[in-house]
């Protein structure tokens, strides 16, 4: 593996160094000359919940105004989606432009630090736990009931779909009869105590609702999440991050189909940049970390703003240095920092 020749705590970094500066590959880790890490890029990544709901017609669909006087029964299958949640975080990837390397002495505790799988310095001396996120699983849940199994003689052996229709809606009036009859406690055969009672009604209520599908028929839910990464690298207004329809759900960013879910990015410079001249001068002497710059982040659709708050990134703005005593050997200094920005989180000496 190629190696990354540092001196003690320099960089390899092009925005810091003369025309001749060689950049290699980032192997990160443990290497010969010391600890090799790297500081991120801050993604914005956007997780999109959304819910497919596909409705289908009862088989009766057509009398349900008729013999139930329930208006307004769809006829005709459909499918509809809808965006139920937008959840917004970061997440961070090396900046080959910022690979450093701890030099491993005696007198330094800095090696013991604690890096991502990616190389991303994250911890000095202590313990930075890291959340992930995760998307739940796609699942579809059906509210389809049986009601082949509570069909009478009569019913099925009607001649007609009209017929069938009349006698099912019949058979759901009895039911509500019979329920009304227990609950009044008017029953001939009542049930003797309260659970029989509820095991019973239970009972009646499905083979009511089942029949009742019948008529306005019934929607089966099926929950759908995406993913959206965006690395800015500079101001964004307006960029399409997804686009999404109300009969076909997520579509690609280009199909007019969809509607568009717009994402602005605004760098507040939060943090003074250092000139070219001060950058040419810099002389890297410490543990480097991130200063990031805070930005407005904004997603939007045509009828205004979904999500607006202000989140830090490492790209908009600059580095600094930890004195290099801080950790010299007997020093208790513990650092954690942001695995998405590359700033400090905690400083305990």
């Amino acid at each position: 593996m190629k190696k990354i020749i540092l001196s003690a705590m320099s960089c390899v970094i092009s925005a810091f160094m003369m025309a001749q500066t060689q950049v290699t590959e980032f192997n990160p880790g443990i290497g010969s000359e010391g600890v090799n890490y790297a500081l991120p890029l801050t993604i914005l990544k956007v997780d999109v919940e959304a819910i497919k709901v596909t409705y289908t017609p009862g088989e009766f669909a057509k009398y349900a105004e008729r013999y139930l006087h329930v208006a307004d029964v769809k006829k005709e299958s459909s499918t509809e989606w809808k965006v139920k949640n937008i959840t917004v975080y970061q997440d961070g990837t090396p900046d080959t432009t910022k690979v450093f390397t701890v030099k491993m002495k005696d007198k330094t505790v800095a090696p013991m630090v604690q890096l991502t799988k990616s190389g991303i310095l994250v911890a000095v001396n202590t313990e930075n736990p890291i959340a992930e996120h995760s998307l739940p699983a796609q699942k579809t849940v059906s509210h389809r009931l049986d009601a082949k199994q509570y069909l009478t003689e009569d019913i099925l052996s009607a001649t007609s779909l009209a017929k069938m229709a009349e006698l099912a809606a019949q058979e759901i009036m009895d039911i509500r009869d019979s329920k009304n009859t227990i609950k009044r406690g008017q029953a001939e055969s009542m049930p003797k105590d309260g659970a029989s009672l509820k095991i019973v009604l239970d009972e009646l209520n499905n083979q009511e609702d089942a029949l009742t599908q019948m008529f306005v028929g019934y929607s089966d839910t099926t929950y759908v999440s995406e993913t959206y990464a965006f690395l800015p690298m500079e101001d964004v207004d307006k960029s399409v991050l997804f686009r999404f329809s109300g009969k076909l759900g997520f579509v690609d960013a280009d199909d007019l189909a969809g509607e568009p879910y717009y994402l602005s990015i605004k760098d507040k410079h939060t943090v003074v940049l250092p000139s070219e001249k001060d950058q040419a001068k810099r002389k890297i002497s410490g543990l480097v970390y991130n200063m990031p710059s805070m930005a407005t982040v904004i997603i939007s659709t045509m009828n205004g703003a979904l999500y607006e708050r202000e989140l830090p990134f490492a790209q908009f703005g600059t580095i600094d240095m930890l004195a290099p005593t801080l950790f010299n050997k007997g020093a208790t200094t513990k650092l954690t920092l942001d695995p998405a920005t590359g700033g400090i989180i905690h400083l305990e000496q």
